[in-house]
């Protein structure tokens, strides 16, 4: 069944070299999760923000630095008291359409996101009120927060734009939800071409885009294929097709496609972090020995040198936001002896083996190797681990609330915009408990309230060093297992040029700063 799939998957590519000989350039990209949704409402995932941030433009956007960028908007400007935002849009924006973008449109895009309630409106959802926005007039948005929110421009680039005249004339309710679910309405580089679900998406560039394109020969065709088989990256990397691989390959596949004569291995660091969720409300992670107990028993070195290369990751945050991580955070240490002590401090000592469910995101062959090292250990120190792998979409659904959230869950997670508050809200503030990123199910009023005092702090200083307090307390009751840091690496086109990690989910896909070049 493995090979049938991967055959449809190859069946279902147009054998094109990426540059063919009409000089369009169409490049193949791997990724590993379906496209669940194309509504910017709705995104909640790497995939979704992956064809987000080609098929949609922002009020803002991120750049490689992590330094929020004008996009639709020009500029802005602050009030004194931190709680009025207003945006000068550009001139000659246009939607995909033609269609001029104005202030109409911003507000009816941010309106409808707080009116469907999914995706990234859980961070705008208690800052603004419908009746708060404003267009003086059509260059011109006004957005009044209900409190002080420090971070907020650090957020503006997930306020997507949707063409609302385009949602009004094909759309079936007010929100055009059906209609936005196949059907871009955004001002983005790129437009939808095809989509099949469950096996692959394509992307045609717009050529009339008003962001320009000064690269010399940018990126026509973008064709995303859904594959976790890795014979499948190899074959596309064999026939010159592949662009750029996902992150999530093994090092054999890595290795062997670099030795291919057009490709080499990128690596680059990142935000990203690779944890073990911990589900803190149920026995028996609901202890914090058992917590320790597991951290304790995790074999670091063992994963970032020999299973999947990262950097070591202190605690909840990355160093590469140094200023909001404690000078004293120390590496997490692998110690069995240590283990076997803090477990028998906890309540559930003595009672003989105690059932832990360990889940991964299956068919994912590092992952996999890391659950059966952590089984491993945990098994000798009293545990006995059952090992649960599931797809990834049936893992958002058990997040979703604590009863079906298992034990103990491997999860990748970056910055979802480029603060520091991105890691610490969307993982472990109770309010935004509910998702595969909070899987921690942490519920602890003083990290709430520690979030909240560093949302209002405007003082750069002062608000890091709360981020420092936030992070301690996180260690210190052991709220997750933070496995590594991770250095991305992809099989790459040597002709493909442009690609940089961006301190934003998926912002480092967006292919309008890509190009191809074989010189």
């Amino acid at each position: 069944m493995k090979n049938l799939l991967a055959a449809t998957a190859l069946a279902a590519l147009t054998a094109l070299p990426a540059a063919a000989q009409d000089d369009k350039v169409a490049i193949t990209v791997n990724a590993v999760q379906i496209f669940g949704t194309i509504d910017p409402a709705k995104i909640n995932d790497y995939t979704e923000y992956m064809a987000a941030v080609n098929l949609y433009d922002a009020l803002t956007t991120v750049d490689a630095a992590g330094n929020v960028i004008p996009q639709l908007a020009e500029s802005w400007d602050i009030s004194d008291d931190s709680l009025t935002y207003t945006f000068h849009l550009k001139d000659g924006a246009t939607f995909s359409d033609g269609t001029p973008v104005d202030a109409q449109d911003i507000l009816y895009s941010i309106r409808r996101l707080l009116a469907i309630n999914e995706g990234p409106s859980y961070l705008f959802s208690d800052l603004i009120d419908a009746e708060s926005l404003t267009a003086p007039d059509d260059r011109t948005v006004v957005i009044t927060l209900n409190k002080v929110y420090a971070p907020f421009i650090s957020i503006t680039p997930l306020l997507l734009a949707v063409n609302e005249e385009a949602v009004q004339t094909n759309g079936d309710d007010p929100w055009g939800e059906t209609f936005l679910a196949e059907t871009p309405a955004g001002a983005g580089p790129y437009t939808l071409s095809s989509w099949d679900r469950g096996a692959q998406m394509t992307l045609a560039r717009n050529k009339a885009y008003h962001g320009g394109w000064p690269n010399a020969r940018p990126i026509d065709e973008v064709r995303f294929v859904v594959t976790r088989d890795e014979a499948t990256v190899r074959a596309l990397a064999q026939r010159g097709d592949l662009g750029i691989s996902s992150q999530y390959q093994s090092t054999e596949t890595y290795e062997g496609i670099a030795k291919l004569d057009d490709y080499v291995t990128l690596t680059t660091p990142t935000a990203t972090g690779l944890y073990i969720k911990l589900n803190n409300q149920v026995p028996p992670t609901d202890d914090v020995h058992v917590r320790r107990a597991i951290a304790m028993a995790m074999d670091y070195a063992t994963v970032r040198e020999v299973i999947y290369p990262g950097a070591p990751l202190r605690g909840p945050l990355s160093d590469i936001f140094a200023a909001a991580v404690p000078e004293d955070a120390a590496e997490p240490v692998f110690d069995i002896a240590a283990a076997q002590a803090e477990l028998a401090k906890s309540k559930y000592a003595g009672q003989g083996p105690i059932q832990l469910t360990h889940t991964y995101v299956s068919k994912t062959a590092f992952e996999e190797e890391i659950a059966l090292l952590l089984k491993s250990t945990l098994d000798m120190i009293g545990f006995d681990v059952t090992i649960q792998p599931e797809p990834w979409n049936r893992i958002t659904d058990l997040a979703t609330s604590v009863e079906t959230t298992p034990h103990t869950t491997q999860v990748f997670y970056g910055p979802t915009y480029p603060s520091p508050d991105s890691v610490f809200y969307v993982q472990y503030a109770s309010s935004a408990a509910g998702n595969w990123a909070s899987m921690d199910w942490v519920q602890d009023p003083e990290i709430d309230r520690l979030i909240e005092v560093s949302r209002a702090e405007t003082d750069t200083a002062k608000r890091n060093g709360i981020y420092q307090d936030i992070y301690r307390k996180l260690v210190d009751d052991q709220r997750s297992v933070w496995l590594l840091a991770q250095e991305r690496r992809f099989s790459v086109h040597k002709c493909l040029k442009g690609y940089e990690w961006v301190p934003m989910q998926s912002w480092d896909f967006d292919f309008s700063r890509m190009s191809w070049s074989c010189e």
